[in-house]
């Protein structure tokens, strides 16, 4: 540690390592050239090494050329940690723990208008689809996909979902607009693998009252994300809950198929340890967030 600069110092090299003389190392800094080549000197002479060929135009040594990048990260994660910090000076972390494909379609397209609306919340996500333990600091708030049996935690409904397929104008264009339930069994049917989480075509099927023939599959996706996204390429008709394609929908790269009513078995709610739901920064993301979902259930009911 003896043989550590100022920081001014450090920050004199990293400049001059970028400017083919002093004078403009200076111009950049706003000091003088003799101040900049007096710290240069200066950090020559602790560290032992000619850092600099001085002639009409600086170049590095092999010294400097070894030294250089090493300053320069050192000096941006400098600076990059210190406004990160001063960013959250005043703000309140909150850890929220949900799966990949709800903060992918559902939370972060709203999180502008959390921000708009809280500030103050410095909103950290993580994302898995495994079972989460707040014993140990995994998150402090979490959104979780389930029947709402959290036992020995605070739990809070926000919406649940309505079932139906969807495909691509450029499938329909290619295939025909079906008419009917039954007209699907006609169409590439884009399966999911997966347990209760999964939206099945059987018991779809079985609700429109349609028996349910083995599909012949060329490709079982493993996340809801790849099925949407196979649908949006046209390579078959997807069955998904209604909160993972809303955007898609709205704009028109996917087309809602029937208007049959399918409730998912499943809901989404919002959980944490008891006690810790009326802290007041998380009552403020607890409420904005059954706002949001109160505005998605009076469309999907």
């Amino acid at each position: 540690m003896r043989d550590l600069p100022p920081t001014a110092t450090l920050r004199a090299f990293e400049v001059a390592t970028r400017h083919p003389t002093f004078t403009a190392a200076a111009d950049e800094l706003h000091v003088t050239q003799s101040a900049v080549s007096h710290q240069l000197k200066h950090l020559e002479a602790l560290w032992g090494l000619q850092l600099f060929e001085r002639g009409k135009s600086l170049s590095l040594t092999a010294a400097g050329a070894a030294l250089a990048p090493i300053v320069r990260e050192f000096i941006m994660s400098l600076e990059a940690t210190l406004s990160d910090l001063r960013e959250q000076k005043g703000r309140v972390r909150l850890s929220v723990s949900t799966t990949y494909s709800f903060a992918l379609k559902w939370l972060l397209p709203r999180l502008p208008m959390l921000s708009r609306q809280h500030p103050e919340l410095l909103v950290s996500l993580d994302t898995t689809d495994k079972v989460i333990h707040f014993s140990s600091g995994q998150a402090d708030v979490a959104i979780r996909l389930g029947k709402g049996i959290y036992p020995g935690l605070y739990s809070e409904f926000l919406f649940g979902e309505q079932v139906f397929p969807v495909a691509s104008p450029d499938l329909l264009q290619r295939f025909g607009t079906p008419h009917g339930p039954a007209d699907l069994l006609h169409f590439p049917l884009l399966t999911r693998d997966g347990a209760e989480l999964v939206p099945k075509w059987e018991a779809w099927f079985q609700q429109v009252g349609l028996a349910f023939l083995p599909l012949k599959e060329s490709v079982r996706f493993g996340d809801t994300n790849m099925t949407v996204e196979a649908a949006l390429l046209g390579q078959g008709v997807a069955l998904v809950r209604s909160g993972h394609v809303e955007n898609e929908i709205s704009d028109g790269r996917l087309v809602r198929l029937f208007d049959v009513p399918f409730p998912s078995p499943l809901a989404y709610y919002f959980v944490c340890p008891k006690g810790i739901e009326s802290q007041p920064h998380i009552v403020s993301f607890r409420q904005w967030l059954t706002s949001e979902a109160l505005k998605v259930q009076q469309i999907y009911g």
